[in-house]
């Protein structure tokens, strides 16, 4: 017997927070995949971003329109040598998680550093003075 819940579908689905469920990175990270700490330098600010379990080629980082993406993709394996084994539960998520973090438009992809070790993406990315605009006169004509 399911009983309702107020936070979910159902208690069972609160309890065990299936990922399935979890991974709709609109706006947000989820069930706190991809937690972000973000650090004000001198020159620079330095992202971590916790990515467990992530092969480094899986990892990619693009800067597009001002903003920075930084999608990872995690595969099952079915390799050989494994065994027979029926899971009861696999609590490990296989699939694809992205993140992204406006950086303003005048940020370069030279402006950006990035090192991957121990299932932590550390990006630094340098503080950029916006270019002034210049003043453009627009003059209004005066018909007559």
């Amino acid at each position: 017997m399911l009983m309702p819940s107020i936070f979910g579908e159902s208690l069972i689905d609160d309890f065990f927070d299936y990922p399935e469920r979890s991974f709709s990175f609109r706006t947000s990270n989820a069930n706190g995949l991809m937690k972000t700490d973000i650090k004000e330098k001198k020159d620079a600010f330095e992202l971590t971003i916790a990515i467990p379990g992530v092969d480094k080629d899986q990892i990619q980082v693009e800067l597009k329109d001002g903003y920075l993406n930084v999608t990872a993709t995690s595969t099952q394996s079915n390799g050989e040598g494994e065994d027979d084994s029926n899971y009861i539960r696999r609590e490990r998520y296989y699939g694809s998680a992205s993140r992204s973090f406006y950086v303003g438009e005048d940020v370069r992809d030279e402006d950006i550093s990035a090192k991957y070790v121990n299932g932590i993406l550390t990006l630094d990315i340098a503080k950029v003075e916006k270019k002034p605009e210049p003043e453009v006169k627009k003059f209004i004509p005066i018909a007559g």
